[in-house]
């Protein structure tokens, strides 16, 4: 039997008991594999697959330097693209009035030097003054507004006419 078999019939075995493997063991096998500590925030699913992964790589063989070189080129060309999509967050400057209505009744913000007042108390953040109006847990630049709600922007759009999620018409 080649050498190459025997290897990779070796790395198939070792394969299959990963699965049994303690945290432990599995951390252990990092070490010995990636010649560097595992960190320790890694679920054991992670470390399982990426275990598996670098075992591979050493009987099979990696990448191609073509392909690690396509890959690369895709990252950057990916991180270009992404860079005009960011918007920085707009600096709110001492003055400024947020008014937003909800459930029926109007809240006004005022933006101070060092924090905001809402009825006469001041916050340290936005979140903050949310939190007390709704009484829930919120975003405090979303809730005025300040930043896009994501999972709004990502439902389909039900067209002209349709009814709104509350029931009334859409104008």
């Amino acid at each position: 039997m080649s050498r190459a078999i025997q290897d990779a019939t070796a790395c198939g075995e070792a394969l299959s008991r990963l699965p049994q493997l303690g945290l432990g063991e599995l951390r252990q096998q990092w070490r010995v594999l990636y010649k560097a500590e595992a960190s320790p925030h890694l679920s054991r699913e992670l470390l399982l697959r990426a275990v598996a992964y670098r075992m591979q790589e050493v009987v099979l063989g990696g990448l191609r330097p073509q392909s690690q070189r396509q890959l690369h080129q895709f990252a950057q060309q990916l991180n270009d693209s992404q860079q005009g999509r960011v918007r920085p967050r707009p600096e709110l400057k001492p003055g400024t009035r947020l008014v937003r209505e909800w459930q029926g009744r109007t809240y006004e913000v005022l933006v101070l030097d060092d924090g905001l007042s809402w009825q006469g108390t001041s916050y340290r953040s936005l979140s903050a003054v949310a939190r007390k109006i709704t009484g829930t847990a919120w975003s405090g630049p979303l809730f005025f507004g300040l930043k896009p709600n994501r999972t709004a922007a990502l439902k389909p759009s039900r067209g002209p006419g349709s009814a709104g999620v509350d029931g009334d018409a859409a104008s």
